[in-house]
């Protein structure tokens, strides 16, 4: 399909074939960072089974549609945190600077979709690695090295591993 096209019609299933693995859990970019018409970034996102993604939190807002399998989404309040199930057809809404933590203690794999800022998508973009379709690989020192530098420059929070070992995620890295 060609850009002009693309501007002028509605697209099924537009996917810009970039897929990203972050230490296990991937994101399909659906919509193009370079794309001006966009004014957010949509993804289709995947936690394998037996999968955590650790507690942390971002100043961008992101909203997630469960697609197929389920996930325990950890929720922050006054009271403190509770791990709420969300299965195929919830949406999960998180606000800006909320902590939050996912794991998927199920047998399938939770597929969601995930509409956020283009700042959050382009944090994705350059924190994560090429997924190569293959059991993903233990993080290098110089992976959580450039994770750290880049949390860093996009204001995102991340718990510590004890932070996370408190809420039942065990970090292996």
């Amino acid at each position: 399909m060609s850009f002009e096209t693309k501007l002028l019609g509605l697209a099924k299933n537009p996917t810009t074939g970039r897929i990203i693995e972050f230490f296990g859990p991937t994101v399909e970019f659906l919509t193009s960072l370079e794309d001006e018409e966009n004014d957010f970034c949509v993804l289709k996102g995947m936690i394998p089974p037996g999968t955590s993604v650790p507690l942390h939190a971002h100043v961008d807002t992101e909203d997630f549609f469960v697609i197929s399998g389920s996930v325990e989404a950890l929720q922050h309040d006054a009271d403190g945190y509770t791990w709420i199930t969300a299965q195929a057809g919830d949406f999960i809404h998180v606000p800006g600077n909320a902590r939050h933590a996912w794991r998927n203690v199920c047998e399938e794999p939770l597929v969601n979709l995930i509409i956020t800022t283009k700042r959050l998508g382009r944090f994705f973009q350059e924190a994560g690695r090429p997924a190569t379709g293959q059991a993903p690989c233990p993080p290098t020192p110089e992976e959580l090295a450039h994770f750290t530098t880049l949390s860093a420059k996009y204001g995102y929070w991340n718990a510590t591993p004890e932070e996370n070992a408190a809420i039942g995620i065990k970090m292996s890295f």
